[in-house]
């Protein structure tokens, strides 16, 4: 028999197969490409075209990583006449900063607590 480690959706967890716009966002921030599209857009918009000729993949492999950078709210797109020009959609990333909150006191209580053991040794060294 096969245990569980997590919860059913009855519990209020929604499926893996199910992903929520956190899941869709963690997906999207998780690869290395995505998160340098992201660099560019920093810098203004660009078309898919322009993303692609800073990186070593065809434009239909950045188009694909677009799309998720879309689906997760990362990225936004307005039409230029023939052209999609992307930017970058910040909002998404304040959801990120609040769910990294809790961990980021965790270890600056653990980083002080440190700091005041430290401290307590070299008051009673020689």
């Amino acid at each position: 028999m096969t245990r569980r480690f997590f919860p059913t959706y009855s519990a209020g967890v929604r499926p893996l197969n199910d992903p929520s716009p956190t899941d869709l966002l963690f997906g999207a921030l998780a690869h290395p490409v995505r998160r340098r599209i992201l660099d560019v857009l920093l810098a203004g918009d660009r078309t898919a075209q322009e993303i692609a000729d800073g990186f070593d993949l065809a434009r239909p492999s950045v188009a694909e990583h677009l799309s998720a950078l879309k689906r997760a709210g990362l990225v936004r797109s307005v039409r230029d006449g023939r052209f999609q020009r992307y930017s970058i959609t910040p909002s998404p990333l304040h959801e990120v900063h609040a769910w990294l909150q809790p961990y980021e006191r965790f270890w600056r209580e653990r980083t002080a607590g440190l700091g005041q053991l430290l401290d307590d040794l070299r008051q009673d060294s020689p």
